[in-house]
């Protein structure tokens, strides 16, 4: 199967590796045309008013969406969460308008109050988050399934072939997260 994973800025790289551990054809996605064939997107954590910008100048928002409406699944981890959610709370930045959730930016603290937390993730089970300026979920709509939380706020979700999570995944050992996204395709 083939996935790609959006390239334009923030942590690619690990996403790649992750996929290709378990078993995927992974590509970067750096223009509309990079999208064919793939079968699942991952937007990475990284600094989601640029990488906002980015995907409107390259036109790769519109295809996104296009895609998605298509069949293809889409996977955002921290600034990906905020770029597919329909509400950015206290900010007018760019997003995909795919995820029916309400987000904040940068909520769990600055760089220096980066942590990991034992979360328990329906369907997967233990799994160590790592939280790095993450953005809190404040709410989910009626079709979005929470499938992890940390001190009562949704840090993992589903809706449909879009898969989202706070934290960062790809920096564990574990493809547990990737795996699971794999299996929703």
């Amino acid at each position: 199967m083939k996935l790609g994973v959006l390239a334009l800025q923030g942590a690619f790289i690990e996403h790649i590796e992750m996929l290709r551990k378990c078993g995927a054809e992974a590509v970067e996605v750096r223009t509309p045309e990079d999208l064919k064939g793939v079968k699942g997107l991952i937007l990475p954590g990284g600094e989601s008013t640029a990488i906002g910008k980015l995907l409107v100048s390259s036109g790769l928002g519109k295809e996104i969406i296009k895609k998605h409406k298509e069949g293809m699944g889409v996977f955002g981890t921290c600034a990906g969460a905020i770029l597919l959610s329909k509400k950015i709370i206290n900010n007018s930045q760019t997003s995909l308008n795919l995820l029916d959730i309400e987000i904040k930016r940068n909520e769990y603290g600055r760089q220096v109050d980066s942590f990991e937390a034992d979360l328990a993730i329906k369907g997967i089970g233990k799994f160590k988050g790592i939280f790095i300026r993450s953005p809190i979920i404040h709410s989910v709509g009626k079709n979005v399934e929470v499938l992890a939380e940390f001190e009562g706020n949704p840090v993992m979700v589903r809706q449909g072939k879009i898969l989202a999570c706070a934290f960062h995944p790809e920096l564990t050992e574990k493809p547990d997260v990737h795996k699971y996204f794999i299996k929703m395709l």
